[in-house]
């Protein structure tokens, strides 16, 4: 009767330390797409103003601009999941390579301080972006192994823990933008 309380008693204790640590690591993707999706949006928040600096000389280059910001609008419409941001995160990084490359045809533009502090801002918020991204895709990894093993296996499906999808992006949109001066 003793070996059967103990033995139940230490099932008890394993099972709640599984669910803890499942727990645990759910709410570290969570906060891991928060991080990422905060990034997202300071790049967003940057695009009009990089918009302007560019339209002052190069108010002709209309289907770029509209490029763009239809590019932001669709991001701050998407759905804040990893496949709907990743396909936004493609048409951002395609739009503002075509605004980067207008640069090369206006050397004025070149050289507004305001544009190229706002670059230099944008690029370092790529970097951010690519550092969450993984992050993220880390803590992906490690909630997909836990719910996989045995004996975490039935405490996930017990309790309705699943797969999380990974943010991906195209492979083109997997360097930032390039920023030349």
């Amino acid at each position: 009767m003793i070996y059967a309380l103990g033995a139940l008693v230490v099932i008890v204790v394993v099972f709640i330390f599984i669910y803890n640590s499942l727990v645990r690591r759910r709410n570290g993707v969570d906060n891991a797409w928060a991080q990422v999706d905060v990034q997202l949006k300071r790049r967003l928040d940057l695009i009009p103003n990089l918009v302007e600096s560019v339209k002052g000389y190069a108010a002709h280059e209309k289907s770029t601009f509209e490029a763009v910001i239809a590019a932001r609008q669709a991001a701050m419409s998407a759905a804040s999941t990893p496949a709907a941001q990743s396909v936004t995160d493609n048409q951002i990084t395609g739009a503002l390579r075509q605004l980067f490359a207008l640069s090369e045809a206006y050397p004025d533009l070149k050289a507004n301080q305001n544009f190229l502090a706002l670059q230099e801002e944008l690029s370092a918020t790529e970097g951010r972006v690519s550092y969450a991204r993984q992050f993220y895709n880390d803590e992906v990894l490690s909630l997909n192994e836990g719910i996989q093993k045995f004996p975490a296996v039935l405490v996930a499906r017990m309790f309705g823990f699943t797969a999380r999808e990974y943010f991906e992006a195209e492979p083109e949109a997997q360097t930032p933008p390039k920023v030349q001066f």
